[in-house]
């Protein structure tokens, strides 16, 4: 017994086997970017607030009478959630293997949605346990460059990507030149900061190999004015975007999924000013920090910088184990 399965083209099954026997490439591609449109790669540890950035920040963006695509490449998948009032929209891996198996072409109107004159779209990712998030973020980009993604007319396209998965998927905006610039997000802790310092040896070394990419600049949210992330900041020589402060009023909107990046609210302002720092900010190579120096932001007491290393000994290991060796000398007797 066979399925019957409607409107599948002849050749589905073996197209389905050359395209995941398709490996992606990472050369970095030599010589100034030149597309007009920008396009910015957003990166921060997971849980930093990005997504809140991004969705204000093109929001705004809007507003000030620029065309701006966005475009989540986080696996959750949230990035558009707070854009759309919480409503999640379909991903490009979802629905590209939907409708792949009732043997029909993806449509723009099937991944792409707009609101305020925000267009905006999700990547998506694999279930969890069956598939590598940063392969199925080269898919992603694989599907959109077939949806023509090289001929759309946008002043901004903004990328926002999951910053502590250093694996090739996740640093494919700067290992194959896709933007032209990186912002960080970060906040006045050790691990957020510890990730925007990996982003930054990541942007370094793809400069070494001849990128392009550079980095615009950091964005601190939550910024409760202890200065960590501001010497950071001065450390690797990036300018700060904006300070996003840790506010109660904040915290609720962002939660309620309410926009605040607008004219119309109390925080246009903020937003305003950082759309235009992102707009001018010019790509730059940081100096990324060792990791004593990144330790050095902070006090002591906080991080236990000042500890001092005990070596561990075969005895300690052993534990109730432990006996005495014998010794490999050599004895003579007396003569």
């Amino acid at each position: 017994m066979t399925l019957d399965i409607p409107n599948l083209k002849p050749d589905y099954d073996q197209r389905l086997r050359d395209e995941a026997a398709e490996e992606p490439t990472l050369e970095v591609p030599q010589g100034e970017p030149t597309k007009k449109t920008q396009i910015i790669a957003i990166y921060g540890k997971g849980g930093i607030g990005k997504s809140f950035t991004l969705a204000n920040l093109s929001h705004m963006m809007a507003e000030q009478g620029k065309r701006v695509l966005l475009i989540g490449c986080d696996p959750k998948s949230d990035t558009t959630s707070l854009l759309f009032g919480g409503k999640a929209c379909p991903t490009i891996i979802e629905t590209s293997t939907q409708k792949k198996l009732a043997g029909e072409e993806v449509g723009i109107g099937d991944v792409c949605f707009k609101r305020g004159g925000v267009f905006a779209m999700e990547l998506g990712g694999p279930e969890v346990g069956r598939g590598c998030g940063g392969r199925g973020i080269i898919h992603g980009f694989e599907l959109l460059e077939k949806l023509g993604f090289h001929d759309w007319d946008f002043d901004y396209v903004l990328l926002d990507f999951l910053g502590d998965v250093v694996c090739g998927g996740f640093g494919l905006p700067i290992a194959r030149d896709m933007a032209q610039k990186v912002i960080l997000v970060g906040s006045n802790d050790l691990q957020s900061l510890y990730v925007a310092n990996n982003v930054c040896s990541a942007v370094e070394y793809f400069r070494k190999l001849g990128g392009n990419v550079g980095v615009a600049g950091l964005v601190i949210n939550k910024d409760d004015g202890t200065g960590e992330a501001q010497a950071f900041a001065k450390a690797v020589d990036i300018p700060v975007l904006a300070s996003i402060p840790q506010d109660e009023d904040l915290r609720k909107k962002s939660a309620n999924y309410q926009i605040v990046g607008t004219k119309a609210g109390p925080w246009g302002d903020l937003f305003a000013a950082l759309g235009e720092n992102v707009a001018e900010a010019p790509p730059l190579r940081p100096v990324a920090l060792s990791q004593d120096g990144l330790l050095e932001l902070f006090s002591a007491e906080e991080t236990g910088a000042d500890f001092v290393l005990e070596p561990a000994t075969d005895a300690d290991m052993r534990g109730k184990n432990a006996k005495p060796k014998e010794s490999l000398e050599v004895v003579y007797d007396d003569v």
